[in-house]
């Protein structure tokens, strides 16, 4: 054990003791527990509380923490109630997520810690986020964020690195090395000699230590954090062990016995015991005793209430509203009577950002290009110029990194819009959309004011990876709103909506329609319903349901059908999520033929769902069967001719032919 760098009291020796006995204890009483059948799982974090609890320790109390599964330690220092702390680990309704997620996937803004998800390193890019919003309102706060040596070999991971370095943001990362991802050693994850080499290759500052020894740990994230408030963010590298399996049930059979022999003889609280008998702050066991005595009494009547407490009741209307969108903005009159002028869709997009920008400076834009270069498609030019690169930032082509930035952000109360360069590339922040944004209201986090803009669509020649609509891919994931403009003045309008919606918003934007389309619209955005259809067109032999590009092949077939006496309702769904079955089941009972037209492909595109609905919900109104019209099941190619014929518009005649021969 080194010396400490500061002298201290017997009191502080004590609480500190107390603070790592008190994860100890309970995590014993856990196993217990487990033993018999009173709970299922367990991750336990013993020979690892030194890292936990110096590190929460050492930080300001109003600092974020951003724990994972070993870091009971983090909880129990801050005080978090350990009532709703057990009632959480046992899934009861008085714990944080009321028994709707496991263990220690919860946050609680109260103790400014921010939770995990099962996805590793998920949560540091979330950190950059917060860390970016303590920098711009000059707080002198930090946010710490854990991973393990597994985590390390993550995405996440190197992304959230290198986003702090290039921000310089007061973020501090710590490993916990405890030398096993599961059962696979260190020697099969990385080839580097440590960890924390890593640091230099991301221009930040890196520090190894022994993470059980509780003063060393202190230490470092002491001169951590001061080096973070001054814009060098820093990762520090843990050597632990972790003395029990990575949770119970998987055991510790693929550790060398000599290798726990070695560790045992390392425990953190064994050693910290030593010290305090060298430095005569205890005398003899009994007096550790007595404190451990004290500590088990202290925690077990809020475990017994715990584990006595009320399991939740399963309420479908409940569930669905935690997990569901909250209301949209209002929408308001305030354009009437403001001047107008022509616009396109593309300036449009630009003008709501400026007006929304210049009512309120929490809004942010990040993305690839967005500052001087003005985003590949222009809509952020001269925003530099306009708003400064605080509030314009370029990120690195990070997209999983760049959401879970706008996650952190938005929990600091900042309204981030993320830019996609081209929707297709999505994909690469999936996780961070599906799992840890989409799900955040339903287990615990707080509004999350975030708009993702996704410019979408083929028809311009782009190609397999620039081409796609993948709007489609998060309809079935509650807690997301997905909307799509056809037209120039809803483009303006639900873009300015959503960008003041306290929901998750997806905006897919089509590139083909950004300079190809021209309206009239008022020269002030509106706050609009964007959870309803709009029936584009009346009609009464036939409807043809539809979204964003395909309003407008329906719209080039209106005249030439009523030559023929063939009066088409066309309906612009605009909103995937939520589905207005209202204004569909409403039109199907009004013509009784359905076409569902859709730029994606076939197979569980929008329309398969739409489908579904339609059969649910107005199959007594229908007099043929629902025909869909969609782009074919194959990748989008490059070649003009082989994508006009990929497209669904190419068989939309075919399609329409068929329904109303039927």
């Amino acid at each position: 054990m080194i010396a400490t760098s500061k002298k201290i009291s017997d009191k502080t020796a004590i609480q500190i003791y107390r603070n790592l006995l008190l994860p100890r204890l309970i995590e014993n009483r856990m196993l217990s527990l487990l033993r018999q059948n009173k709970i299922n799982k367990w991750f336990s974090g013993i020979g690892q509380e030194a890292i936990s609890v110096a590190a929460t320790r050492s930080v300001g109390k109003n600092d974020y923490i951003l724990p994972l599964h070993r870091n009971l330690g983090v909880f129990t220092t801050r005080n978090v109630p350990l009532y709703n702390l057990f009632c959480q680990l046992f899934g009861r309704m008085d714990g944080f997520t009321g028994g709707r997620d496991r263990s220690f996937h919860f946050g609680n803004m109260e103790y400014n810690i921010v939770g995990m998800i099962s996805h590793l390193a998920s949560s540091m890019p979330v950190a950059d986020g917060i860390a970016l919003a303590l920098k711009l309102k000059n707080s002198d706060q930090i946010a710490v964020s854990f991973c393990g040596d597994g985590a390390t070999s993550e995405g996440d991971f190197h992304e959230a690195l290198n986003l702090a370095g290039v921000w310089k943001l007061p973020v501090v990362f710590i490993i916990e090395n405890n030398g096993f991802g599961l059962s696979t050693p260190v020697n099969e994850q990385y080839a580097c000699e440590n960890l924390v080499d890593r640091a230099a290759g991301y221009g930040i500052e890196g520090m190894m230590i022994d993470g059980n020894n509780y003063f060393e740990v202190e230490d470092t994230v002491t001169k951590a954090r001061k080096m973070a408030l001054e814009g060098r963010p820093v990762l520090i590298e843990a050597k632990t062990f972790r003395m029990r399996g990575h949770e119970e049930a998987s055991g510790t059979f693929y550790v060398p016995d000599e290798e726990l022999e070695e560790w045992e003889s390392k425990d953190p609280i064994q050693r910290f015991e030593k010290w305090l008998f060298e430095n005569d702050t205890v005398s003899n066991e009994g007096e550790l005793e007595e404190i451990k005595t004290e500590i088990r009494t202290e925690f077990e009547d809020d475990l017994q209430r715990a584990l006595n407490a009320d399991d939740p009741e399963f309420n479908e209307k409940t569930e669905r509203k935690r997990a569901g969108l909250k209301p949209q903005p209002s929408p308001g009159l305030n354009g009437k009577g403001q001047p107008e002028s022509e616009k396109r869709m593309v300036d449009v997009i630009q003008f709501a950002h400026q007006q929304a920008f210049d009512e309120d400076e929490r809004f942010i834009l990040l993305g690839q290009d967005v500052a001087e270069y003005g985003g590949v498609f222009k809509v952020s030019e001269g925003f530099v110029e306009r708003y400064g690169k605080t509030r314009i930032r370029n990120t690195p082509i990070i997209e999983s990194g760049l959401i879970g930035s706008g996650i952190g952000l938005a929990i600091e109360g900042f309204k981030p819009v993320l830019e996609i360069q081209f929707a297709d590339f999505i994909s690469c922040g999936f996780n961070q959309i599906v799992n840890n944004l989409a799900k955040g209201g339903y287990r615990w986090m707080p509004e999350m004011n975030i708009t993702i803009r996704a410019p979408h669509g083929a028809g311009v020649g782009a190609g397999p990876f620039h081409s796609q609509s993948p709007e489609g891919w998060f309809m079935q994931f509650p807690g997301l709103r997905v909307l799509v403009p056809s037209t120039v003045e809803d483009a303006q309008n639900m873009l300015y909506t959503a960008l003041h919606d306290p929901n998750p918003v997806l905006f897919f934007e089509h590139k083909k329609l950004y300079r190809s389309i021209k309206a009239f619209t008022s020269d002030f955005c509106q706050i609009v319903d964007i959870e309803s259809a709009s029936v584009v067109k009346q009609g009464t032999d036939a409807s043809i349901i539809t979204y964003g590009m395909g309003v407008h092949w329906a719209l080039d077939l209106v005249k030439e059908y009523a030559e023929r006496g063939v009066d088409l309702e066309i309906v612009d769904l605009r909103t995937l999520a939520p589905i207005d079955w209202e204004t569909i089941t409403r039109s199907v009972q009004k013509t009784g033929r359905v076409l569902l037209l859709e730029e994606p492909s076939e197979v569980l595109g929008p329309m398969s769902e739409i489908s579904a609905g339609i059969s649910e919900r107005a199959f007594e109104f229908l007099d043929a069967p629902v025909i869909r019209c969609s782009s074919l099941h194959t990748p989008i190619p490059f070649n003009k001719k082989l994508e006009e014929g990929y497209l669904a518009n190419y068989r939309l005649k075919e399609k329409l032919e068929q329904l109303l021969s039927y």
